[in-house]
């Protein structure tokens, strides 16, 4: 997934690729750190293991650069972090002069590993999730969450009908009409921080906490001033395989009313955002190439709501 970002970004994408092997000889002399081979799974950076001159295990994040539609800037995941320090928000330990390359504490395996049930993942979300979510003081430079739904809308209609209207027309419709009722929704003195990318590949074990069943610690914030329902919204994205073996409006409704019980969020707002996400990322990762982008979408399909007057 990083290459294929990296090439969709053109000549800026291939000269980061190309100056990685010696970018990170020079963070390994810089930060007096040994670097291993890169994790599999990451999707907007170089992100490996490394070990630092005192013995303790770090994560080294290398940031793509910006510019590719439907990634956000990497400046807004450093402000996130430090406005959300200490709550539920992996540490930032060391951070590069251009703000471009990281290295933060060493977390524990991500929730995708620990084979627990989907009801168990999105508790274990909710739960770690709400803790980010507070007011940030004047200044915070995020964008909200009107912002981003109005921004999404027009995402969905324009690379709906580039990508030559992989979905139906009904799914976008609703997609972008979810997406208004969000935008007119927001309310300036009640919005908090949210994480803006809660699934479950961002969410990885507390050692620290050393708990049982373990906490979790959040990372690769995309951060906004939304309401907590769009974070929620953002995590139902998920699980698409499991939502396309089962019927999938009836068990979507129910995870967003599971995490509504959860979290005292709004389920119909959960369910709003978890749409707009749902179809807004299913063509962006269409676009990129990616098979999976084709899962989401089908599941936004049967999530649809018939025309008015045709039964079910």
């Amino acid at each position: 997934m990083v290459r294929r970002k990296a090439v969709a970004l053109g000549p800026a994408g291939h000269q980061w690729l190309a100056r990685l092997p010696s970018l990170l000889s020079t963070l390994e002399g810089e930060w007096g750190i040994h670097i291993g081979a890169a994790f599999a799974g990451g999707s907007a950076a170089y992100v490996a293991p490394a070990l630092t001159a005192q013995g303790r295990d770090v994560v080294l994040k290398v940031a793509l650069p910006d510019g590719l539609e439907g990634n956000s800037p990497f400046a807004t995941e450093l402000r996130t972090l430090t406005l959300g320090a200490g709550r539920g928000l992996v540490e930032v330990l060391e951070r590069a002069a251009d703000g471009r390359a990281i290295v933060m504490e060493r977390l524990g395996p991500t929730l995708t590993t620990l084979g627990w049930p989907v009801e168990s993942q999105i508790d274990a979300i909710a739960d770690t999730v709400s803790q980010v979510w507070h007011r940030p003081g004047p200044g915070h430079g995020l964008r909200s969450g009107k912002e981003q739904a109005q921004w999404l809308a027009e995402f969905v209609r324009t690379t709906w009908d580039a990508l030559g209207r992989p979905c139906p027309a009904a799914t976008v419709e609703q997609a972008v009409q979810h997406a208004a009722r969000r935008a007119n929704a927001f309310d300036a003195t009640t919005a908090v921080l949210i994480h803006g990318d809660a699934h479950p590949a961002n969410v990885l074990v507390d050692p620290v906490a050393g708990a049982d069943p373990p906490s979790f610690k959040l990372i690769d914030p995309d951060g906004m001033l939304s309401e907590p329902a769009h974070d929620l919204g953002v995590m139902l994205r998920d699980w698409s395989a499991e939502l396309l073996a089962a019927d999938a409006l009836e068990v979507g409704r129910a995870w967003c009313a599971r995490s509504a019980a959860r979290t005292g969020a709004d389920a119909q707002a959960i369910w709003e955002w978890a749409f707009v996400e749902r179809v807004s990322t299913g063509l962006f990762l269409t676009r990129l190439g990616e098979p999976h982008g084709r899962q989401l979408l089908e599941v936004a399909a049967r999530w649809t709501a018939p025309p008015q007057g045709i039964r079910p």
